[in-house]
């Protein structure tokens, strides 16, 4: 990280924000063309946990190459200055990379589907029909790295 006075050293502070934030964007990349999707997400144990049909663009790249980059973020404010050049925004960031599987194993979908379901709802109790867990994959995103920064605090 080039600025390391904004970087986020602090891996309780890093996972405040993955449990905070309430989109994950995944990065691809098919035949060297970057693709970007946001998507709905759960955190736990280092690995992210992202819902999905069972088919689709992203499931065909994930099959190709696995390789996987994100990013999440909180507390967005533009922070005005006196002029352009001065004018800034503050935020908290995390941007990470890891490898992607996919999950279609009935049971280790209700145990993901859970984590995600409880980090938006984390208390309510959570039901799935045979038939919509035939239609989902979940995508599994083994955490190999990940960074932190913080701006304008």
């Amino acid at each position: 990280m080039r600025r390391k006075d904004k970087e986020i050293k602090d891996k309780k502070e890093i996972e405040m924000i993955l449990n905070e934030a309430q989109v994950c964007r995944i990065a691809l990349s098919n035949n060297n063309m970057p693709y970007i999707v946001p998507v709905n997400f759960g955190y736990k144990d280092n690995c992210l946990y992202i819902h999905s049909a069972a088919e689709g663009y992203k499931i065909e790249i994930i099959k190709k190459n696995n390789n996987v980059c994100f990013e999440m973020d909180i507390e967005h404010e533009i922070l005005r200055g006196k002029s352009a050049c001065t004018t800034s925004m503050k935020y908290c960031s995390v941007i990470g990379y890891g490898k992607a599987y996919i999950i279609d194993d009935y049971e280790e979908k209700i145990k993901a589907l859970n984590i995600i379901m409880g980090h938006y709802f984390p208390d309510v109790p959570h039901e799935y029909t045979d038939n919509s867990l035939k239609r989902i994959v979940i995508i599994r995103v083994e955490l190999e790295k990940m960074t932190g920064k913080k701006s304008g605090y």
